[in-house]
C-alpha cells in the first residue's frame, strides 16, 4: 500500500488526510501539539470553551463535499447553524452596520449611510458574482503548476482587472467611507491588506451571501473532531506530540520523515500542512532547494500577525453579537501601520467573537466566552512582545470598557489567556509569527504562490494557508482537494476510492 505522511493537523492537513485515506492510501498524520487542530486549537478552563483560531465558516458546501468524498455525511459529524446577521460592524462615530444575508436587512442598513447605496450594492454583487464564477469556481480549483497554466488565464485576470486593489474596486460602487470599509475589510480575514490585495479577493461578500455564514455547535473545534473521527474510521493514523525535524530527500525525492525524538517514517509521498517557509527552511536541507532558497523566502511578503485575548466573563453584554467588528476611523492609516510601517499603533480595529451567544454550553450560565483579535505587525517589526503584551492587553480592555461601553469588563474576567506573534512562531512554527502565512497580493497569488506540488522536491506537496489558493477555511479546504488530485496523478490509483 502506498504510504503517505501528512505534517500538521490543521484544516488543510486533516482534509488532505481524509481525502487520501478514502482513496486507499495508507496515511499517517503527525502533529506537533498535544492534540490536533493547528491554528484551530481549542482549550477549556473554568467551564469556558475557547476556539483559538478560525471562527467563521463560509462555503459550507466544501465541507459537505469533503465528507461525501470520504463516503460519509457531514451532518453525522458536525452540526452547522447559520448566523443572522453575519456580524455587526461598529464605527467610531457610534453608528453600526448589521451585515446580513437578507436583502431587506442589507437595504435598511445601507440607507442609514448612503440613500443611493442600495442600487450600488446590487451592481457590486452582480460584478463580484462574475468574479466569483471565474476566480473561485474555475480558477481556485486549479493547481497552476506551470507557466502555460497561468498564461491560459492571464487574459481573464486582465479582464477582471485583478491589478486593482479590493479597496479601489469597492470604491467604484460606494462613496460613504464607512460603506467602503464594510465591503473592503474582508482580505484581513486571510491576512491581506485591502489597499493592495487583488480585487479577485473582493468576492467574499458574494461568497457569504451565496452560502451564508455558519458556526459549528460545540465550537469550531467540533469540526476538527469530526474530521479526525472520519479519518480514523477510514483507517488513518494520527500521532500527536510529534514534532517533525526533517523531511529526508534522496535522489531529489521525499522518502521519509524524521521526528525530533528520533522516530522515522518512510514515505512514498509527504504532504506539509506546516508553514511553507518553515517547511523549506527547517525541514529540508539547503542543498535540495534550488528555488525556495533562504534568500528567496526572505523576499516573500508575509501577512500581518494577531494579538489574541481569550476571556471567560461572569456576565454577558447586549452590545456583543456572535461576531462583532470595531472599526477605527483611521482605516487606511492603521492598516499602513500594521503592514508597512510595522508599528504598534495607539488605536485598533478589533474583531470580537462571542460564540456562547449561539451555543450557551461554551460558557457557564450567565457568562460569556469571548475571543478578541487585534491585527498587529509580524515579527519583522521591532516590537518586544515579552514587554508589550501586558500593556497592549490593558489598552484593549480599557478601550472596550471606557469607549465601547462594556462596563465592568475587567472586573468580570474569570479566565484569561493571550497569544502573541511570538506564540505564532513558537507554537505554530509560523515564519515571522505571521498569522496567515504569505500575504495575498497579486504577485503572490495563483501561479506566483508556492505551488501545491513542490518545485524543489519530488513527491512533496503543500496544503494550507501558504500555498494556492490561500488562507481561510475555503482556501485551505481547496488546497487539500488540489493536492489530493495531484497525488492521485503522480502516485497512481490507490486501492479504494469512495466517490472520489
Amino acid at each position: 500500500m502506498t504510504r503517505l505522511i501528512v505534517i500538521g493537523s490543521g484544516f488543510g492537513g486533516l482534509a488532505a488526510a481524509v481525502r487520501l485515506q478514502a482513496r486507499g492510501f495508507d496515511v499517517t498524520l503527525l502533529e506537533k501539539r498535544d492534540k490536533p487542530g493547528g491554528r484551530a486549537y481549542q482549550f477549556r478552563e473554568g467551564g469556558y470553551t475557547f476556539d483559538c483560531g478560525p471562527s467563521i465558516i463560509t462555503a459550507p458546501d466544501l465541507l459537505d463535499d469533503l465528507f461525501d468524498t470520504s463516503g460519509a455525511r457531514r451532518e453525522d459529524y458536525v452540526t452547522l447553524v447559520p448566523l443572522e446577521p453575519f456580524y455587526r460592524i461598529h464605527f467610531s462615530d457610534g453608528r453600526y452596520f448589521d451585515y446580513s444575508g437578507r436583502s431587506e436587512t442589507v437595504a435598511r442598513e445601507l440607507t442609514k449611510f448612503e440613500p443611493e447605496a442600495v442600487e450600488a450594492y446590487h451592481r457590486f454583487m452582480a460584478e463580484t458574482g462574475r468574479i466569483y464564477e471565474r476566480a473561485f469556481v474555475d480558477l481556485a480549483h486549479q493547481p497552476f503548476m506551470t507557466v502555460p497554466d497561468f498564461l491560459k488565464v492571464l487574459p481573464e485576470l486582465a479582464r477582471l482587472r485583478a491589478d486593482r486593489s479590493v479597496y479601489s474596486f469597492v470604491s467604484r460602487f460606494f462613496r460613504d467611507p464607512s460603506l467602503r470599509m464594510v465591503f473592503s475589510f474582508h482580505p484581513l480575514f486571510i491576512g491581506g491588506n485591502p489597499f493592495r490585495a487583488s480585487s479577485i479577493y473582493s468576492i467574499v461578500p458574494y461568497l457569504e451571501r451565496r452560502g451564508g455564514v455558519h458556526f459549528a455547535m460545540g465550537g469550531m473545534y467540533s469540526l476538527i473532531e469530526g474530521l479526525v473521527r472520519r479519518f480514523r474510521e477510514l483507517g488513518g493514523s494520527l500521532q500527536c506530540g510529534t514534532e517533525v525535524a526533517e523531511i529526508e530527500v534522496r535522489g531529489g525525492r521525499a522518502v521519509a520523515v524524521r521526528a525530533r525524538d528520533g522516530r522515522r517514517w518512510e514515505a512514498d509521498g509527504v504532504i506539509s500542512n506546516a508553514d511553507v517557509a518553515w517547511t523549506y527552511q527547517e525541514l529540508i536541507a539547503p542543498r535540495h532547494r534550488r528555488k525556495y532558497t533562504d534568500r528567496r523566502i526572505a523576499r516573500l511578503k508575509h501577512s500581518m500577525s494577531c494579538f489574541l485575548l481569550y476571556l471567560g466573563l461572569d456576565r454577558q453584554y447586549d452590545q456583543l453579537l456572535h461576531h462583532t467588528i470595531l472599526m477605527t476611523d483611521r482605516y487606511k492609516g492603521l492598516i499602513g501601520d500594521i503592514f508597512d510601517r510595522k508599528i504598534l499603533a495607539d488605536d485598533f480595529s478589533l474583531y470580537l467573537h462571542a460564540p456562547s451567544k449561539t451555543d450557551p454550553s461554551l460558557a457557564p450560565p450567565g457568562g460569556e466566552s469571548l475571543y478578541i483579535l487585534a491585527p498587529v505587525p509580524h515579527l519583522g517589526a521591532r516590537i518586544d512582545w515579552t514587554r508589550e503584551a501586558r500593556p497592549y492587553r490593558d489598552r484593549i480592555l480599557r478601550f472596550l470598557e471606557e469607549e465601547f461601553g462594556l462596563d465592568g469588563l475587567r472586573a468580570s474576567i474569570k479566565v484569561e489567556r493571550w497569544f502573541t506573534p511570538l506564540d505564532f512562531k513558537t507554537e505554530l512554527n509560523a515564519h515571522l509569527g505571521s498569522a496567515f502565512s504569505i500575504e495575498p497580493v497579486l504577485l503572490q497569488s495563483a501561479y506566483f504562490r508556492p505551488h501545491n506540488r513542490s518545485e524543489d522536491v519530488e513527491r512533496l506537496y503543500f496544503v494550507g494557508a501558504g500555498t494556492h489558493p490561500g488562507a481561510g477555511l475555503p482556501g485551505t479546504l481547496l488546497s487539500a482537494e488540489i493536492a489530493a488530485r495531484l497525488i492521485g496523478r503522480d502516485l497512481g490509483t490507490a486501492n479504494r476510492v469512495l466517490n472520489a
